[in-house]
């Protein structure tokens, strides 16, 4: 039987400082340092009963403070030094893992604690060694925990606390059944505890059976969204949502976007049509090995890149407060994730966007969401190709007046002199540069759509013009796309200095994408993801240039090579 507190948010003024929990002043003084002077609902209400050793279920979103939550009371119950892991902390996602430990890692600093994050994609050999050496705490992905057990590498005999963070992640993405096999090597007489932001009838009936009268705590957000974010959405047909998409990115004022998708495939397919339409767009999702991320997170972060496909499994865990839009490109159907969603902007003080692209199918969801975020979506119409054509002229008009302002165009200015000499004309030599300056537009199709009105005719009335009528190609949207896919990336280009071709034996046809190659290649080659260079994904193969200095360890290994449980073949292009 649950028993059932409600957290209430209260003012700074009422809340206890951590120097009123019980917590050790090592860790107090820890906390203090990183600048936190009280604690949040979430932790005044945990952390109390956890130092009781009793077993608890906290539901809290993400931003509430859950982790300190339950990071200082298992801190606060181990001993340091002792050789062997004494707590278990249990994450859905690499990023969510490595969070974690970082976090855990500066609250334990002064006592000594030390931290250990194990997650898929990292080798093997590393994380053994370290363990061998003695850890006090590890986090860890489900999959890569048991296989540590597996190898005898991991021990839990002496686990006395073992914490599941965001249980209904772990929940969808289908890990239920590790957690109850690495709850089941842990002691008995273990103190558990559970976060989750919903309480789904499976994450309940595996709390009754491996938790001893769990004490639940539940805090409400003080607010559902963030007044400075301007939320609407399109109206559209499923199949107009890239075009739809495009159009959005010509005219929108975007410093950096998040862009949701549902599926890890539908995130690698949608970056590579972005970026073959020239849009800076790399996906993030449990494909990508961990160095990869990484250095996809770092060009997001130096505004290297814009727009980052991610799913919501693969977004959670990620710091990036900067975030001018979000774009739901495949809408949630739970109105609690597009809360959490449009929350990663519209953050310190800054306007936010949030965008949605609606089939009719979603239209029930519209009113969801709106409900439940107490907001109303403003429906709003996509930018017109004429539109999106000023818009073009303007900008380029734009630059060339801050060009004519700085005057830096000596060099060129000298070309132009020798152009006029040959008879050209100054005006012609002037509307052939911006024709020029104009050539990536050529990559950037206006595709048409088709919007639907807030009001639709009666069934069995055509909504809008017919296929052929509108589109003036009656094919299908699929085989539009993948034509756009082989004007763009299957090129003849010669590999760049330094780099080999080589050619794998599967490609678009297979569902493959590049984070699919990426991942295969460093983890079987066993080489870092900074050695491999461009990607092109054809129909039935894929092209990879790789690092001349590691091309002989990868055509070693080609027997090894698969994606998922496939087998592929590599071999010089």
């Amino acid at each position: 039987m649950l028993t059932y507190f409600a957290a209430q948010v209260r003012s700074t003024m009422d809340a206890p400082g951590f120097d009123q929990l019980g917590l050790s002043p090592l860790l107090t003084a820890a906390v203090t340092e990183q600048g936190f002077t009280s604690p949040t609902p979430i932790q005044t209400a945990m952390i109390p009963l956890m130092l009781e050793g009793r077993d608890v279920i906290g539901q809290a979103q993400t931003g509430t403070g859950k982790t300190a939550a339950f990071g200082l009371p298992l801190l606060h119950n181990i001993s340091p030094g002792v050789g062997q892991a004494q707590a278990l902390v249990l994450a859905p996602t690499r990023e969510l893992a490595i969070q974690v430990a970082e976090a855990l890692q500066g609250y334990g600093r002064k006592m000594g604690a030390r931290v250990m994050a194990v997650y898929g994609g990292a080798p093997y050999g590393l994380q053994i060694s370290r363990l061998r050496k003695g850890v006090d705490v590890v986090v860890g992905t489900p999959g890569r925990v048991l296989d540590l057990i597996g190898q005898k590498a991991l021990r839990l005999d002496m686990v006395e606390t073992v914490v599941i963070d965001e249980a209904d992640e772990m929940l969808s993405m289908g890990f239920i059944a590790d957690i109850q096999a690495i709850l089941e090597a842990t002691p008995s007489q273990r103190q558990t505890a559970l976060f989750s932001a919903t309480l789904p009838p499976a994450i309940r009936q595996m709390s009754q059976s491996y938790m001893v009268e769990p004490q639940s705590v539940s805090v409400s957000p003080r607010q559902l969204t963030v007044e400075a974010v301007e939320q609407r959405y399109y109206l559209l047909d499923e199949r107009d949502k890239l075009a739809a998409l495009c159009r959005l990115l010509e005219v929108e004022p975007v410093a950096s976007a998040l862009i949701f998708c549902r599926t890890k495939a539908g995130t690698g397919q949608l970056a590579d049509e972005l970026s073959a339409r020239g849009f800076a767009a790399e996906a993030i999702n449990g494909d990508l090995s961990q160095e990869a991320r990484i250095r996809v997170l770092g060009r997001f972060r130096n505004n290297q890149l814009k727009l980052l496909v991610a799913t919501d499994v693969a977004a959670r865990g990620l710091d990036i407060d900067d975030i001018s839009h979000v774009i739901n490109f495949d809408p949630p159907q739970d109105p609690e994730v597009y809360v959490h969603r449009i929350g990663r902007t519209g953050r310190a003080g800054r306007d936010g966007v949030a965008i949605s692209l609606l089939s009719p199918k979603d239209r029930w969801l519209l009113a969801r969401i709106e409900a439940y975020a107490k907001a109303r979506l403003s429906h709003c119409t996509l930018p017109t190709p004429e539109e999106i054509m000023a818009h073009r002229e303007g900008r380029l008009l734009e630059r060339m007046v801050a060009l004519l302002d700085d005057g830096g165009f000596a060099r060129e200015k000298g070309l132009a002199a020798k152009l006029e000499a040959q008879g050209h004309d100054l005006a012609d030599i002037a509307a052939a540069a911006l024709k020029l300056a104009r050539g990536q537009e050529k990559t950037r199709t206006i595709d048409p759509v088709a919007e639907y009105s807030l009001t639709r005719p009666p069934r069995g009335r055509q909504p809008y013009p017919a296929r052929d009528q509108r589109r003036g190609d009656s094919r299908r949207f699929d085989d539009r796309r993948q034509d756009d896919h082989r004007r763009v990336g299957e090129t003849t280009a010669q590999p760049e200095s330094g780099m080999v071709r080589l050619c794998l034996g599967m490609g678009r046809a297979d569902g493959i994408n590049a984070g699919h190659v990426l991942g295969s290649l460093s983890h079987h080659a066993e080489i870092p993801g900074r050695c491999i260079g461009k990607i092109r994904i054809q129909d039935t193969r894929t092209l990879v240039d790789v690092s001349e200095q590691v091309v002989g360890r990868v055509l070693a290994k080609a027997a090894g090579y698969r994606i998922g449980r496939t087998p592929i073949s590599v071999e010089l292009a």
